[in-house]
């Protein structure tokens, strides 16, 4: 019988390029799931006839969607600190800031005031534990406008909460 010598060098590459540590391949599985959850975060909205998607941020729950057909708006809700409500209006962000002005119960202060977008906290003055954020976004797809608000039952949400629900939802082509 012969025997194979490997020459020291030779051995070395051989056996480093058939261990290694297995952190390129973690590396490429972890993305690979990054963007399956990317993907199936997206909800497109076209099968309730609106021309919407809303990207749910990785690490909620599942979405839900629900079509309130006596008020005509669409909530889409993923945990606690993901829940909006979409519907087709006009644009009127001047009648909400008068509503807000006018409000006798609430002090109202605007944080975020676009033409697009009205950020707001509403707070009560007798009690200062009491203080909610919300927002108000409009959005024009086509001939189509829409209005996106945060669902207002349950607890409170916080700014940032807002700020991400406020992000979430986009226009996609007209159907």
């Amino acid at each position: 019988m012969k025997s194979l010598i490997v020459p020291p060098v030779v051995a070395f590459t051989l056996l480093m390029s058939s261990c290694g540590d297995g952190k390129a391949d973690a590396v490429k599985q972890m993305a690979a799931v990054a963007d399956s959850i990317k993907a199936a975060s997206t909800i497109k909205l076209a099968e309730h006839h609106l021309p919407l998607s809303v990207q749910v941020p990785v690490g909620l729950p599942a979405a839900t969607v629900l079509w309130k057909d006596e008020v005509g708006k669409l909530s889409v809700r993923a945990g606690d600190h993901f829940a909006l409500e979409i519907y087709e209006a006009p644009a009127d962000m001047d009648r909400l800031k008068a509503d807000l002005d006018r409000d006798l119960l609430k002090k109202n202060t605007i944080l975020e005031d676009k033409p697009e977008l009205l950020i707001y906290r509403s707070e009560f003055p007798d009690d200062s534990t009491l203080v909610f954020h919300h927002f108000n976004r409009s959005i024009a797809v086509g001939d189509r406008t829409f209005q996106v608000e945060d669902l207002r039952e349950g607890e409170p949400f916080s700014l940032q909460d807002i700020r991400r629900m406020a992000a979430a939802v986009q226009g996609e082509k007209p159907l």
